[in-house]
């Protein structure tokens, strides 16, 4: 999308910063906005309705800036495209230049300055459940993103049944793919799919055990992450079928960066090799 609706140098005076006198007193700051929207529909209707008025962002923006304080620009910088992301669901990406002048270092400057980039996400999860009511833990982890901030749930795979994974003896699993747009980043999101994980009384006692409700990210956009806590895409998706087929189902073409295919050609190498797990 690139239709940008700019705003330059609106002026707030509000309560940010570090020294007792800048909380107290309060300060100048400049703000300058860029929404990514498609704006194809308002200017074919010319209909005020099917576009996002500036005059009222500016008028939130101010507002929200004034009620919350923050020692950092950085934090406060954030906050605002955080803000504007969950106030207009229809602006996909905002950059936020956050200038604060004259600041109190002791040295002549014009102003200090910090950018922010943040965007809507589509993820990924893979759910499954082999412990008490199955559906249930299903269902709650649906329901739970869907309430989260930040989230919302765009698709439900069908529920299927299938063998446990990683040879521990255990009941049969019931397995899902819940397609989110999220305004999380990754790691924002896996402590939220844990806190999920923990409401529904889930334990990590054994590797690939029993559980009340398992989350996995298995895409995040086409982000390539390792680390110790979190690897995308998710390395075992390629070698299951009772995720490639839930995922295939409700987008058959995201991609695996990392495969560098898509998710209907994995399932179906998975099956043409023999390597099924369904039922």
């Amino acid at each position: 999308m690139n239709d940008i609706i700019e705003i330059k140098d609106l002026i707030v005076f509000a309560n940010h910063g570090v020294l007792p006198e800048e909380k107290k007193m309060g300060q100048k700051f400049s703000i300058s906005m860029r929404l990514h929207i498609d704006t194809a529909e308002a200017a074919r209707t010319d209909d005020i309705n099917k576009a996002v008025n500036y005059s009222e962002v500016c008028a939130f923006v101010t507002e929200f800036t004034k009620q919350n304080s923050c020692k950092l620009i950085e934090t406060a910088a954030d906050n605002i495209a955080h803000a504007l992301l969950m106030c207009y669901p229809s602006v996909s990406e905002v950059r936020i230049t956050l200038k604060k002048p004259w600041a109190p270092i002791g040295l002549p400057l014009d102003s200090v300055a910090v950018e922010v980039s943040r965007k809507r996400s589509t993820a990924y999860i893979g759910v499954g459940s082999n412990m008490g009511d199955r559906r249930g833990y299903l269902d709650f982890a649906a329901a739970a993103l869907d309430m989260s901030d930040g989230c919302k749930v765009c698709a439900v795979a069908e529920y299927i049944e299938t063998e446990p994974y990683g040879g521990v003896a255990q009941d049969k699993f019931l397995n899902s793919c819940i397609c989110i747009e999220t305004i999380l980043n990754p790691f924002e999101l896996l402590a939220l799919l844990h806190d999920i994980e923990n409401e529904a009384g889930r334990t990590r006692e054994v590797r690939w055990g029993p559980r009340t409700l398992d989350l996995d990210i298995l895409l995040y956009d086409d982000a390539v992450i390792c680390t110790d806590t979190l690897v995308i895409p998710h390395p075992e998706m390629t070698k299951r079928e009772f995720v490639l087929a839930p995922l295939a189902q409700i987008a058959p073409y995201a991609y695996n960066p990392v495969a560098k295919d898509y998710a209907v050609n994995l399932l179906e190498r998975i099956r043409n090799n023999g390597n099924a797990r369904l039922l």
